[in-house]
């Protein structure tokens, strides 16, 4: 391939994805461990962010030792993890160097996210003693979350079962939040919303 011709092609990569359905990887050059670690971060939030198509640029691995590509190798056993865990819908190789990923919906990603198969315990009004650290407003929210969530499977609503599915939904949207965010409760409440959105759409 050319310059010029690469250039054509970043170029139209950009018009179609743009900054924030983008991650390069390949210009900090980080770690196999890195990368996933990044990567994994990224995909998650793009997902509650309904993101749709992203593309992932990894690299060649031209500059590795022994030309192993190992960021591109990693990246693409993370995008196989999050397959089966309901992050990703599907991959698909766009260059030689990154690929195009289509992120599942949130729907699918709390279907996907096995919940407690333990005994339940005695139905309580109270939410779970593990989120009294949120403010009022965000355990309704995620209270709402649970309740929909379990409607939708056609699970009984008792409290201990809305408890049980709060906590799960908390680690769930918990995993999507970027280290990087200083206004944690801001994120908190925007991956909740996005979460609530995806559910009542389909309602």
């Amino acid at each position: 391939m050319t310059k010029r011709s690469a250039a054509l092609g970043r170029a139209f990569d950009e018009a179609k994805f743009g900054f924030a359905r983008t991650l390069d990887l390949r210009a900090s050059m980080p770690t196999g461990e890195e990368a996933v670690r990044r990567a994994e971060l990224w995909l998650r939030e793009r997902q509650i962010a309904k993101a749709g198509d992203v593309l992932v640029i990894t690299g060649r691995g031209n500059g590795s030792p022994g030309g192993v590509a190992v960021v591109r190798e990693a990246v693409l056993r993370l995008l196989t993890r999050l397959k089966r865990m309901g992050v990703v819908s599907s991959v698909a190789e766009h260059t030689a160097g990154s690929f195009v990923v289509t992120l599942a919906s949130v729907r699918a990603l709390f279907e996907t996210t096995p919940r407690s198969r333990g005994p339940q315990q005695p139905v309580m009004a109270a939410d779970p003693a593990e989120l009294a650290a949120l403010d009022a407003a965000t355990r309704g929210a995620l209270r709402r979350l649970a309740e929909i969530s379990l409607e939708a499977l056609g699970a009984p609503r008792t409290d201990a079962f809305v408890r049980d599915e709060m906590l799960r939904q908390f680690s769930i949207v918990a995993a999507a939040m970027s280290p990087d965010e200083t206004d944690r409760d801001r994120q908190l409440q925007f991956l909740i919303s996005a979460a609530l959105s995806a559910f009542e759409s389909f309602d």
